[in-house]
């Protein structure tokens, strides 16, 4: 008897593809981290990952802090604690929320693990597939990532160099409600935005704040950053103005260390309970021990202190990107100038696709992130996320001027033979002359 044999799969993975939830097919790996593998080769200058610089972190003292922490508290910092964190974390969390203006309670705080995780959680909580998230344009690609994955849909609202244009919010809210779906977020980065680099105008805040209170919208507020300005005190927050209509999201991954992966959500009582409970379901508790070390370092270390030696490298870091852009870049090139956080947003001359230029970018030894990645409707070719945070000042201009060779060959080869980065002339999707593009 001769026995049938059934055809293999060409690989072991696909005979899982049919048993996926629908929710998968959202899940792609975003065009940062696939930039990981070449950006961390020694010889490739890297103004593409928005990694913290924590050379000046005193390691002696964070050291210090968890020797102490497990010599007197060890049982309790590796054990499983508290859904919505430690208690003495969370007052903390309070008191740095004080310095932009917010006055909150412990109680509305949740520890989570780093605010992308809070992020998560608030879009599982409220976001059934076929609901809207209202985004700037450009916006957080892990935001972005989030919302896809929970199948939302994201209607970008058009930013300036002043943050989100509240007309343009206003219009999005119409165009969505017009259209029968429904809204369930704003998502704004007001400070130092990523990618944008820009800040909301104060004048803007109080608008947007009415807008969405008309509207009935919930607004959440994500600030990684807003301890990180160059030159004034941090703006007021948003959840400093409107307590229950705001889910504000913070993080130690910027002012501390990015290692520990602790950050927060402080909000409404209700929905802090709904939080809570997506914790426990997710991870049961956010680590222990990360916490109490974090805790530990803001109770012991001038902390303040720390995060304005940041900001002073961070600044200097700043200073060499905007030189080398001034110095090297050719004409028709657009470039903001950010007063705090990570990023420059750069919009090539015109005619230039930043993602499809990447390759040639890569084989010179540099790396950034292609506009696209920030857009959930194919906006952004014509632009790229400029890092500043992680390279040194000299690296820095030695990137842009790597960067500067791989634009003015794109330009020659659009010049001479009709072509970028080897596609036929034309073969640009356009649109990308869109203010959504240029935050200059």
């Amino acid at each position: 008897m001769t026995r049938e044999v059934q055809p293999r799969s060409a690989t072991r993975l696909d005979s899982y593809v049919d048993r996926y939830a629908a929710r998968t097919k959202g899940m792609t790996a975003s065009e940062i981290r696939a930039l990981f593998a070449v950006a961390s080769r020694p010889e490739v200058v890297s103004l593409a990952g928005g990694m913290p610089n924590i050379s000046g972190l005193p390691l002696d003292v964070v050291g210090g802090a968890i020797y102490d922490l497990v010599r007197t508290n060890g049982p309790a910092a590796m054990q499983y604690g508290s859904g919505q964190g430690d208690p003495t974390l969370r007052d903390q969390i309070c008191d740095v929320m004080r310095l932009e203006g917010i006055d909150a309670h412990p109680d509305d705080v949740v520890v989570t693990v780093g605010s992308q995780q809070a992020v998560d959680l608030v879009t599982r909580i409220f976001c059934d597939p076929g609901d809207v998230v209202i985004c700037e344009a450009p916006s957080y690609v892990g935001a972005l990532g989030v919302f896809r994955a929970y199948q939302a849909d994201v209607v970008h609202a058009e930013m300036d160099e002043h943050g989100l244009v509240p007309d343009a919010l206003r219009q999005a809210i119409a165009a969505v409600r017009a259209s029968g779906r429904r809204i369930k977020f704003l998502y704004t980065i007001p400070n130092y935005h990523n990618p944008a680099g820009v800040s909301m105008a104060p004048q803007r805040r109080a608008e947007v704040l009415e807008i969405c209170r008309e509207a009935d919208i919930l607004i959440l507020e994500d600030n990684p950053y807003g301890l990180l300005g160059f030159d004034d005190e941090p703006h007021r927050a948003l959840r400093a103005d409107e307590a229950e209509g705001v889910i504000y999201l913070g993080s130690f991954s910027k002012t501390f260390a990015p290692g520990f992966r602790v950050g927060w959500a402080l909000a409404p009582h209700a929905v802090r309970e709904k939080l809570v409970l997506a914790q426990e379901s997710a991870t049961l508790c956010p680590p222990s021990f990360s916490q109490m070390a974090v805790s530990s370092y803001l109770a012991n270390h001038d902390w303040q202190g720390q995060v304005k030696q940041f900001r002073e490298m961070y600044r200097e870091r700043r200073d060499a990107m905007i030189s080398a852009l001034e110095d090297l870049m050719p004409a028709g090139a657009r470039w903001n100038v950010p007063d705090g956080g990570f990023y420059v947003w750069l919009t090539l001359p015109h005619g230039l696709d930043a993602k499809a230029m990447l390759p040639r970018a890569v084989t010179a030894r540099v790396a950034y992130v292609p506009g696209t990645a920030f857009f959930a409707d194919g906006f952004g070719a014509q632009s790229m996320r400029l890092s500043y945070c992680y390279p040194t000042p000299e690296r820095i201009r030695e990137g842009v001027r790597r960067l500067v060779g791989v634009i003015e060959e794109e330009l020659e080869l659009r010049e001479t033979f009709g072509t970028i980065a080897g596609e036929p002339h034309g073969s640009v999707e356009r649109g990308y002359e869109s203010p959504n593009t240029d935050l200059s």
